[in-house]
C-alpha cells in the first residue's frame, strides 16, 4: 500500500475514530457528574450552599457540551492526516474533566477554577494545533485562502480567559471563601461558556457560508 493510500486511509477513518473516543470520555464525565447531583443531599436544601452548587454544575455541564461541540466542528470543518498526538489528547481533555468534576463542592471551588482555566488552555492548544495542521492539506484551501494565519492578537480572546481564571481560583483557594464573591465568580464563568458556545456557533455558521 502506497503512502498516499495510507493517508488517504488515516483522513477518512480518524474523524469516527476521535469522535467514538471523544464520546467515551464524555460519558464518563456525564456519569460522574450524574453520580454527584445524586449523591449529594445538601443540593435539594434551601440555601446558599445549594445554589452555589447548581451554579458550579451547570457551568460544569456547559464546558462538557463546548468541549464536545469543538471538537466535533473540527472535524466536520476540515480534513488532517492524524497525528499521535491526535489520539491522545481526548485522554488529556477526559482527565482534565473527571478531575473538575471530582473537584466539584464549595470547599474546592478554588481548584475547580483552576482546572477549568487548565481546560480552557487545552482546548485553545488543540484548536490551534489542529488547524495548522489542517492549514497544510489542500483539502481545506476553500476554507483558509482567505484566513490569515492567527497571530499573538488573534490568541488573546484564548489567553484572557485562561488567566482570569487561573487567577479567581487563586484568590479562593487562598481565601478560602464561599461566600457572594464565589457565586459572582461562578456566575462569571457559567456566562463566559455560554457565550463560548454561541460564539463557536456563530463561527460555524460563518464557516459554512464561507465555503
Amino acid at each position: 500500500m502506497s503512502d498516499n493510500q495510507i493517508r488517504r486511509r488515516a483522513k477518512a477513518n480518524f474523524p469516527t475514530v476521535l469522535l467514538t473516543l471523544l464520546s467515551i470520555v464524555q460519558a464518563f464525565a456525564l456519569e460522574l457528574l450524574w453520580s454527584y447531583v445524586t449523591e449529594q443531599t445538601h443540593l435539594y436544601d434551601l440555601s446558599f450552599f445549594a445554589i452555589l452548587g447548581w451554579v458550579q454544575i451547570v457551568a460544569t455541564l456547559l464546558g462538557i457540551l463546548l468541549i464536545w461541540l469543538i471538537y466535533s466542528d473540527l472535524v466536520l470543518r476540515f480534513s488532517w492526516v492524524p497525528t499521535t498526538t491526535d489520539a491522545i489528547f481526548p485522554f488529556l481533555v477526559g482527565i482534565l474533566e473527571f478531575g473538575q468534576i471530582t473537584a466539584l463542592g464549595t470547599q474546592t471551588i478554588g481548584f475547580w477554577f483552576m482546572i477549568l482555566g487548565l481546560l480552557f488552555a487545552a482546548m485553545a492548544w488543540i484548536s490551534q494545533a489542529t488547524m495548522k495542521r489542517a492549514r497544510l492539506d489542500t483539502d481545506n484551501d476553500d476554507f483558509f485562502k482567505n484566513v490569515d494565519p492567527a497571530g499573538w492578537s488573534d490568541h488573546l480572546s484564548s489567553i484572557v480567559p485562561v488567566v482570569l481564571l487561573m487567577i479567581i481560583g487563586v484568590g479562593l483557594w487562598l481565601t478560602g471563601n464561599q461566600g457572594w464573591f464565589a457565586l459572582g465568580t461562578l456566575g462569571f464563568a457559567t456566562v463566559l461558556l455560554a457565550y463560548q458556545i454561541r460564539m463557536n456557533h456563530i463561527y460555524t455558521q460563518r464557516a459554512y457560508q464561507r465555503v
